[in-house]
């Protein structure tokens, strides 16, 4: 399993109640750019739309050796392929007050392009606060033992 990009800010964005692992509907171009690692989830977000589910403003850098044959947008709406119940499910929560579907990660199952989804609930402040604390704590826990064990 080759990890291809990350959306690092939503697990400091959000509570990550349930991981889906959805397909994703490409062109040949996008597939390439992605096999040489060239996409971004830094914004991107899921919207439910007639029973299914798009992912939203991810980029995917144009192909460069593909000439006129990739003129598509590279932050166009890409289906997301997930099972019936699956999505049904994803509904239902979504639908509920403070849920939402956020893309975690874009990965190469085999030969397939897989995107990990997260159902997640929003953090306040003072939530993302309590969790720099956290990080700034083990991050120093961790720099004494590196001292001690020199």
């Amino acid at each position: 399993m080759k990890i291809i990009a990350v959306n690092k800010s939503a697990s400091f964005e959000y509570f990550i109640q349930d991981k889906y692992e959805a397909g994703i509907v490409l062109e040949g171009a996008e597939v390439k750019s992605l096999r040489s690692g060239k996409a971004s989830l830094g914004e991107s977000f899921c919207e439910i739309r007639g029973g299914e589910i798009y992912i939203k403003n991810m980029h995917i850098a144009l192909y460069d050796k593909s000439g006129a044959f990739s003129t598509r947008d590279s932050r166009r709406d890409r289906k997301l392929l997930l099972h019936r119940e699956e999505i049904s499910k994803i509904v239902g929560r979504v639908n509920e007050k403070g849920f939402t579907l956020v893309p975690l990660k874009i990965y190469l199952k085999d030969a397939l392009v897989k995107v990990e989804v997260a159902l997640c609930k929003g953090k306040h402040t003072y939530d993302k606060k309590q969790a720099l604390r956290e990080r700034d704590e083990k991050r120093a826990t961790d720099r004494a033992v590196k001292e001690i064990f020199k």
